[in-house]
């Protein structure tokens, strides 16, 4: 897909939660097309210690506002200035990148999306994009608290949304792969993003039980373009980019110690 260098007008930053904000941009022109799971490097202007771009998942696109959405995690400087950003100001992304998730062949397919902290950010424009071609989707997600579940409102609107928290504020009590909607292992496909250590219980599972799945990796990607080389991974076809090869994996491909 032709990629595109633009500079989005922030037409809302809507805070979450006291870690999370959801950046809303828009263009003169009409957005370019955009597939679920691929990504956009971000520029961070106004930060003396950020000289990189930031790998950020696309987590909506409204259509209809020629919007689009990004989840922002605040950890360091460079998504504290992203965190900042007001109605009007200007945000430079390259985008789209990556590859995306693969079609269901099956039609009437039973799909879990499984996704924990900002991992859920690709989930929600897949899911909708499933929604709207007649999928029935399962979203799974898991959070410390109650507080840190997002846009279970909009999930909600595209599937059936099942939830943990590790405190048992919200939905079962535990990790999202102890919920006992996995208890029964008759799901057709699963796709998953979120913290290393639970895709890597998803794949486990989902390889145990044989039900095909992928997974959105978060490694750092400074450039987008695979000339870095600092997102590279194992995979059994040797080390990829993951910015280019990715960012989803069918799981079979990954040589994760697990």
């Amino acid at each position: 897909m032709k990629k595109f260098i633009l500079d989005l007008t922030v037409v809302d930053n809507v805070r979450l939660n006291y870690q999370y904000v959801l950046l809303k941009l828009t263009h003169s022109e009409k957005l370019p097309p955009v597939l679920p799971g691929q990504f956009a490097e971000v520029r961070v202007d106004g930060s003396p210690e950020t000289f990189l771009r930031r790998p950020i998942s696309i987590n909506f696109i409204d259509t209809l506002r020629n919007e689009l959405w990004l989840l922002i995690q605040v950890v360091g400087a460079g998504t504290r200035q992203l965190a900042s950003l007001r109605q009007g100001d200007m945000l430079n992304m390259i985008f789209p990148l990556g590859n995306t998730f693969t079609v269901p062949a099956v039609k009437n397919a039973k799909i879990a999306l499984i996704g924990g902290g900002v991992g859920v950010a690709p989930l929600l424009m897949y899911g909708e994009w499933l929604y709207r071609k007649g999928f029935e989707c399962n979203f799974m997600i898991g959070a410390r608290s109650r507080e840190d579940l997002l846009q279970l409102d909009e999930f909600s609107k595209y599937g059936h949304v099942f939830t943990t928290t590790e405190d048992g504020t919200h939905g079962e009590k535990g990790y999202i792969t102890q919920h006992s909607l996995l208890n029964t292992p008759d799901f057709d496909y699963i796709f998953t993003c979120g913290p290393t250590p639970m895709m890597k219980a998803v794949s486990r599972y989902a390889q145990e039980n044989g039900i095909f799945c992928e997974a959105s990796l978060e490694n750092t990607m400074a450039c987008g373009i695979g000339s870095c080389l600092c997102c590279v991974t194992d995979t059994t076809e040797g080390n990829l980019c993951v910015c280019t090869e990715g960012p989803i994996f069918n799981v079979t491909k990954l040589k994760w110690q697990i």
